[in-house]
């Protein structure tokens, strides 16, 4: 077993003001989106360079965000609509705690929408750009969540289990840094190496909608369920139930993608 190494999350706190870890990782995966697109070759003939890389980059956190505690309510906390209904504002609380992956994914693709039809940007040729970079910022958000001790992973006895602070006295996988490792280093390496093949509008969403649904599927069987919902069917979390989702909704947009490649 590995000792959990205690981080204090906020990194700095003077009185009410509090900047912690997890916000921090937020930032950086959005800087490094920022200058992961303005590093390749389609984003400059795109014009997505500049302020309007820019406006872009501050489009899509605010989708994510909002979309990402939209999805929580509505995937993880739809037994409790009574709660929200009465407590409205605790819809948008974000810090509360408590973001869907899916639903952030969501968030960003209506925003991402919504910029490409304002600018007149090619919206797949666009989002395939932007989405080679997103694995660098989940691997961020994954630290994020294990510095925080939160959406740790099932009990285990392998060598590198830990014990988390707020999930007693079992040590259990780490499996915050199984997603942070293949949904974020991974997957990067993967979308990256193929940025620059001739390719058909929407191939890098697709694949990367493909590859996180896989990798995602694959660690929830090691992750803890979330307690509220638990195994759907005694057999499936609802992280999985979404991944698969993705995963089919992956296969359909590659068959009716555009069949002509766009100029490199």
């Amino acid at each position: 077993m590995l000792p959990y190494p205690k981080i204090n999350p906020n990194i700095i706190e003077i009185g009410p003001f509090k900047l912690r870890w997890y916000g921090l990782m937020y930032v950086l995966g959005f800087v490094s989106c920022y200058f992961l697109i303005g590093k390749q070759r389609r984003a400059h003939n795109l014009g997505l360079v500049g302020a309007k890389l820019q406006d872009l980059i501050f489009t899509l956190a605010i989708g994510l965000i909002l979309g990402a505690r939209l999805g929580y309510v509505l995937f993880y906390q739809f037994s409790n609509y009574t709660y929200y209904l009465q407590h409205p504002l605790e819809i948008i609380a974000i810090w509360h705690g408590g973001m869907s992956f899916h639903g952030g994914l969501i968030g960003a693709v209506l925003a991402g929408l919504i910029f490409a039809r304002r600018r007149k940007i090619p919206f797949w040729e666009g989002a395939d750009t932007v989405v080679v970079t997103a694995p660098v910022a989940l691997a961020f958000g994954r630290l994020g969540n294990f510095i925080n001790g939160e959406l740790y992973g099932r009990p285990s006895t392998v060598p590198w289990a830990m014990v988390f602070p707020l999930a007693g006295p079992e040590p259990r996988h780490p499996s915050q840094l199984y997603e942070a490792a293949l949904e974020g280093v991974v997957l990067f390496i993967i979308l990256w190496l193929l940025k620059d093949r001739s390719f058909r509008p929407g191939t890098m969403v697709c694949l990367f909608l493909g590859g996180y649904g896989i990798f995602r599927f694959l660690v929830e069987f090691f992750r803890q369920p979330d307690p509220q919902i638990g195994l759907l069917w005694g057999l499936l979390s609802m992280g999985q139930i979404l991944c698969l989702t993705m995963i089919i909704t992956a296969a359909v947009l590659w068959k009716f993608l555009p069949q002509n490649p766009p100029s490199p």
